[in-house]
């Protein structure tokens, strides 16, 4: 059934992200935020300029009884799987950040619940929109490049003491569940996208610098066979002194061979395939900035559109939630190789 009216949002998660999510429901003329939830004192979030009604957990957002029909779940990680399935016990559609959960299992029991009382799990996975991914997304369906030979993704970002505050939920294991969960899976969920499962994993780990500030490695490389066909490897680390160098995707193929680069896998750096010249693409959205440090491209809105859209049967979800699945799990399987 489509949705008539606007679409009513309530966000769980009041920092960057959370915020984030509620300005782009604001700035949406279908959308309506009903409310904010938090665990933190209302003043000390500033979300004041959203006049919704906050609440100081998600249990009391439920409890509220008021009207709406979707929750964007912005809190820690290892939060994730326990509010989406709070949320769904109480017939709510469902916007979760990345990652979906930090085990299969968990993601598995947020699926089967979704599907028991007939809701949508929509899974932010926001870089899928940045023009040079579309582009690529459509050279590959398209077998530009015929048999793909190897992959290449190179994710090399800072992430210090101004990141992993003392007393911040950021570094903690249980709720923030590693590097390639928090700073790259945008980036496995785009090599997933565009290539399919990975089998054969090996990797090496390595914790640089982060000895005082997290409970897990900040660097690692990792080497795969793709199911599909052809191999790839998957280098990352969080130690880069002061600011991100990059996060870039090689691709060598029979017919030719792309990179993407750019400090969010946001610029085309190279593209030599043969019999084919590259249109032009429209420009990408600007990192979103949290003061000393970056993070992905700022494509938020688009996510917020297509939940709206999606609901009131105009397309379908542009990340569905056995993708948010299977990004887990693939992070689950690199990291069962750690010591």
């Amino acid at each position: 059934m489509q949705h008539p009216g606007k679409v009513k949002f309530a966000v769980i998660g009041a920092g960057h992200i959370g915020k984030r999510h509620a300005e782009m429901v604001k700035r949406n003329a279908d959308a309506e935020l009903v409310a904010i939830a938090d665990v933190l004192p209302k003043e000390q979030l500033g979300i004041d300029d959203f006049g919704a009604p906050y609440f100081d957990s998600a249990a009391e957002l439920f409890k509220a009884g008021l009207d709406f029909d979707v929750v964007n779940i912005c809190s820690p990680n290892g939060l994730h799987a326990e509010h989406s399935l709070l949320a769904l016990e109480h017939r709510k559609h469902i916007v979760c950040e990345k990652p979906m959960g930090l085990t299969k299992a968990e993601c598995e029991q947020v699926i089967f619940k979704a599907l028991q009382v007939s809701k949508q799990v929509f899974c932010v996975m926001q870089n899928r929109y940045s023009p040079p991914s579309a582009w690529i997304k459509q050279v590959i369906d398209e077998k530009l490049l015929g048999d793909i030979f190897m992959v290449q993704v190179n994710c090399y970002w800072n992430r210090d003491e101004r990141y992993y505050k003392k007393g911040s939920w950021k570094g903690v294991q249980h709720l923030d569940g590693g590097t390639l969960f928090t700073q790259f899976s945008h980036f496995i969920d785009i090599m997933y996208w565009l290539f399919g499962d990975i089998e054969d994993i090996q990797g090496k780990f390595a914790d640089f610098n982060h000895k005082d500030l997290t409970d897990f490695e900040d660097s690692g490389l990792v080497t795969f066979r793709f199911v599909n066909g052809g191999m790839g490897c998957l280098n990352y680390s969080t130690a880069v002194w002061d600011q991100n160098l990059e996060s870039s995707m090689t691709i060598v193929g029979e017919n030719g061979s792309i990179k993407i680069g750019g400090q969010y896998m946001n610029e085309v750096e190279y593209c030599h395939v043969k019999d084919y010249t590259m249109p032009e693409l429209p420009p990408s959205s600007p990192a979103n900035d949290y003061g000393a440090y970056k993070g992905s491209a700022a494509n938020h809105h688009f996510v917020i559109q297509n939940v709206i859209d999606t609901l009131k049967g105009r397309t379908s979800a542009t990340t569905n939630a056995l993708e948010g699945l299977k990004v887990v799990e693939i992070i689950e399987r690199i990291y069962s190789l750690r010591k």
